[in-house]
């Protein structure tokens, strides 16, 4: 009774917090949880003096595109340090998609590139019209969450594997293979990506040396390092029942996961829990 009650709860909710991290659930897979961890603080003095340095430049420059390079161009740089793929096609690609972080797509869902559900998808998925009538697209909890996604895309597909045969700061082949690969079918998508990089000067993000950019994360965060979103099917198999004399520190123990991350993908506000109870353990 008390497990039909929880998964009533998880599908009434399309997204809620506790703590570090939120949790969603697919509406058309109750059976699955997506954590969301809470985005870190990342260094953003390079943006801040590249978009200076443009504004004085050039003060006809998109403002909504100057905005969304301020606020994003750190989450590209960090996703081009752990998977190569350079920050000015990352940026340059979200400014095209999202229409500068002004579609619906990218307000309502966090979806910054497009990305459709595809097979495999488990998290919560909303309907656009695209180049079909009513297509799936992915929705997230933080845009950061698309950022890495995107990533996963790229490098978890053998038609992009050539990519990363080229040379990190080579944008020019990058927009022109990402064309190649079939990421889009607009015979334009490169120029269009290319003319965002050279108008707004994002190849400069693809300079920024890994070493010096990680430190100034720890120090932004206190030695804390970003978690990736993890899937969690909420299976029997995935359940333990409280047993007399059970506490959450000793099912920790016992299941190798931590008092908080038992709590958080329980939706648990304190210690106590009672015989018969059941916790999602994995």
């Amino acid at each position: 009774m008390k497990l039909k009650v929880l998964f009533g709860c998880l599908l009434l909710l399309f997204f809620y917090s506790c703590g570090s991290k939120k949790k969603v659930v697919n509406k058309k897979n109750p059976g699955v949880v997506i954590v969301e961890p809470k985005p870190i603080k990342l260094p953003s003095d390079k943006a801040k003096e590249l978009i200076k340095d443009l504004e004085n430049e050039n003060s006809n420059l998109n403002k909504y595109t100057l905005a969304y390079i301020k606020k994003y161009a750190p989450i590209a740089i960090k996703e081009m340090h752990e998977y190569k793929i350079p920050a000015s096609i990352t940026l340059a690609q979200g400014i095209l998609e999202s229409g500068k972080g002004r579609s619906e797509l990218a307000l309502k869902s966090n979806n910054h590139f497009g990305i459709k559900c595809h097979t495999g998808w488990q998290g919560e998925r909303v309907y656009h019209d695209d180049d079909e009538k009513g297509e799936c697209f992915r929705k997230y909890v933080y845009p950061e969450t698309s950022y890495n996604d995107h990533s996963l895309f790229l490098t978890q597909r053998k038609r992009y594997a050539f990519l990363f045969t080229y040379n990190i700061k080579n944008y020019k082949k990058w927009a022109y293979g990402l064309r190649k690969a079939g990421y889009a079918t607009d015979r334009k998508y490169p120029a269009k990506l290319l003319k965002i990089i050279k108008e707004y000067k994002l190849y400069e993000f693809d300079n920024v040396k890994e070493g010096e950019f990680a430190e100034e994360i720890k120090e932004l965060n206190d030695g804390e390092t970003f978690e990736k979103p993890i899937v969690i099917e909420k299976m029997d198999d995935n359940y333990y029942e409280v047993k007399k004399g059970d506490t959450l520190y000793s099912i920790s123990r016992r299941f190798k996961i931590s008092v908080a991350d038992l709590k958080e993908i329980n939706n648990l506000t304190d210690n106590i829990i009672s015989v018969g109870q059941k916790l999602l353990i994995k």
